[in-house]
């Protein structure tokens, strides 16, 4: 089963790349900019996620998928990696998988010359282990 989690984050990847979530079987659609500040979800993110929680997911979907986010959270579907392009991807927990991957309508996609959709980064965080290996090296 997918977490929450799971599910925004998988959004969150592919809003980088430019895909949107269509609410209201398209009617409405968001791609929230930024996707994060620092390292948290910026709340634009934030903003679009409360939309989507508020319908439960009914009636929502990524941008070249077939599965809802209602789908998606429900224990029937997991969160894995593209085979193809290491993005992350629903998958069905118990039975057929489905061909298709958002990344097929992406006429650039894989690039590796390009950077890669990431998770939301804590520099603080991620610059005091630095500092903690650099001054473990120093010491004899």
């Amino acid at each position: 089963m997918a977490s929450e989690q799971q599910v925004k984050e998988y959004l969150a990847f592919w809003f980088q790349l430019g895909k949107k979530v269509l609410l209201h079987n398209g009617r409405e659609i968001i791609l929230p900019q930024p996707v994060f500040e620092g390292d948290r979800y910026s709340p634009q993110f934030e903003n679009c996620w409360q939309k989507i929680l508020a319908k439960e997911g009914k009636n929502c979907y990524l941008e070249g998928t077939d599965q809802t986010i209602e789908q998606l959270l429900d224990s029937t579907w997991d969160i894995t990696s593209c085979a193809r392009c290491g993005m992350p991807v629903p998958t069905v927990a118990i039975g057929v998988q489905p061909l298709s991957c958002p990344c097929n309508d992406l006429n650039n996609w894989p690039n590796s010359e390009l950077p890669t959709p990431r998770s939301a980064v804590n520099s603080q965080a991620h610059l005091g282990r630095i500092q903690d290996r650099l001054i473990g090296n120093r010491e004899p």
